[in-house]
């Protein structure tokens, strides 16, 4: 019965994925600021992950993590940090009404580039469940799991850059509470404490009928 419930929500999942606007997603961040626009492919998130010194190899990588509130060694420990989950009690709560508000607020200033809002809810559930079905998940690899490009909007009164963070009263100071980088730091405990697991068995004797 498990195996049939994940394989469904692994295939709702992909099935989400594909209802989003065709395109090889290859840029994780497009720092969108006024009109200028950096991006930050996977594999320069991947660099920045193995790197022994945390450097980042672009410039809008650069400019995230000196904005992020953490030192680059802090956020790359976080983005790598595995939470384990339950592939289908992290799907009941993505799919409830509580999740859904979850995800829109968590997609404040960050949704895929092109169908923005639209699609932030689809796309960001979507790669949550897909990296959940192994049964861990960190930020790092639901940012891979990313089904389109996603942005950082900071435009013109529109969006002005800044995100939700969960965990509230974790953060300290206005960096750590609104960053991007701070925001995917949070993120996977956020939806590992959200998770709707199946009740574990009472464990009170059955009490004989006679």
């Amino acid at each position: 019965m498990q195996k049939r419930l994940v394989s469904g929500v692994f295939a709702a999942s992909l099935v989400a994925a594909a209802a989003l606007p065709a395109g090889a997603q290859t840029n994780v961040i497009r720092w969108n600021s006024g009109a200028a626009v950096y991006s930050t492919t996977q594999d320069n998130v991947s660099s920045f992950l193995k790197s022994p010194t945390f450097e980042a190899p672009d410039r809008g990588l650069t400019d995230g993590l000196a904005r992020s509130g953490w030192s680059a060694k802090e956020v790359q420990a976080g983005l790598k940090k595995d939470y384990n989950v339950d592939v289908v009690g992290v799907s009941r709560f993505l799919y409830s009404k509580d999740g859904v508000k979850f995800l829109q607020d968590q997609t404040r200033s960050y949704f895929p580039y092109w169908g923005m809002k639209k699609t932030a809810v689809q796309a960001l559930r979507s790669a949550i469940i897909l990296d959940a079905v192994d049964g861990k998940i960190s930020s790092a690899t639901i940012m891979k799991n990313l089904p389109v490009d996603f942005r950082l909007a900071d435009t013109c009164n529109t969006y002005d850059g800044k995100q939700n963070i969960c965990a509230k009263g974790k953060c300290k100071g206005e960096a750590q509470c609104t960053s991007l980088l701070s925001w995917y730091v949070f993120l996977p405990a956020c939806v590992q404490a959200n998770q709707i697991l199946d009740k574990e068995p009472s464990k009170t004797p059955v009490r004989a009928l006679w």
